[in-house]
């Protein structure tokens, strides 16, 4: 799945649903998850991997932080603990796979609007010259 699939399915929540204040702004570590779920289904080690691979190592979180975060957007709503399981070939059962959920998919929409209107700013600010592709 891409991500450009996931986020045309997801489905738009309602007013009351989609006010993603409550959660946000959120941590950049937060934020660094939620955008590696938003690519694919992944289990904790692989979501280590997809932070660090798309920060060029400037990221890397610890597995007690990683943990601690995902705990939190399980509470939130944010993310999901999946039952099935790739095939036994390609699993290990001690591994715990987690998805993007639509809220999930909201505030991490809204978060990267958030972001995009404070780069605005800067860009009109001259602070920052170009404009970096991801």
């Amino acid at each position: 799945m891409t991500t450009e699939d996931f986020f045309c399915r997801a489905e738009p929540l309602s007013a009351v649903q989609s006010n993603a204040e409550p959660f946000g702004p959120l941590t950049p570590s937060m934020f660094h998850v939620l955008l590696a779920l938003a690519g694919d289904d992944l289990h904790g080690y692989a979501i280590l991997k997809e932070v660090e691979l798309h920060t060029g190592g400037k990221v890397r979180l610890s597995t007690g932080t990683l943990y601690g975060i995902i705990k939190r957007l399980l509470n939130d709503g944010l993310i999901v603990e999946l039952r099935s399981r790739p095939a036994e070939s390609e699993d290990d059962e001690r591994r715990r796979y987690y998805r993007l959920t639509p809220q999930g998919c909201q505030v991490a929409t809204a978060e990267a609007e958030r972001m995009d209107e404070i780069l605005s700013i800067a860009r009109s600010r001259n602070l920052l010259k170009k404009t970096r592709l991801a």
